[in-house]
């Protein structure tokens, strides 16, 4: 279930990511796929108001961004991927919470599951 904090949010859904991720050697050797959902909470009203970019987070960058953590990290565990990406869209002063969810998708159990997920809530410190 997702936390809620009170205020504005961008939401980025299913960003779709093949990379390095695991603890298993066949998860060392063979990039799988990754599913990530994040809210990333900010006061959005100057952009509102304003109508321009530099006034907002821009989710186009923030995607890119989670990406290239993904692709360049190869972490053996979720959680710590999930901090690395929250640590990183923390950065930008005005975000004041980020809600971080990756979820395995082929994960390497031998029952019948659709996926594996992590969350990480982080407020700004």
């Amino acid at each position: 279930m997702k936390q809620q904090f009170d205020g504005d949010c961008i939401q980025l859904r299913g960003l779709r990511v093949v990379c390095i991720v695991g603890v298993l050697p066949e998860e060392r050797e063979r990039p799988q796929p990754l599913e990530i959902d994040i809210d990333i909470y900010s006061d959005l009203s100057a952009a509102g108001h304003s109508d321009d970019l530099k006034d907002t987070i821009d989710y186009g960058a923030a995607a890119q961004s989670v990406a290239e953590t993904c692709l360049s990290s190869q972490v053996q565990l979720l959680e710590h991927l999930a901090q690395l990406i929250a640590d990183d869209l923390l950065k930008p002063v005005q975000v004041t919470a980020v809600d971080v969810t990756i979820k395995k998708l082929r994960p390497p159990i031998p029952l019948d599951i659709n996926f594996t997920a992590v969350q990480v809530v982080r407020r700004r410190q």
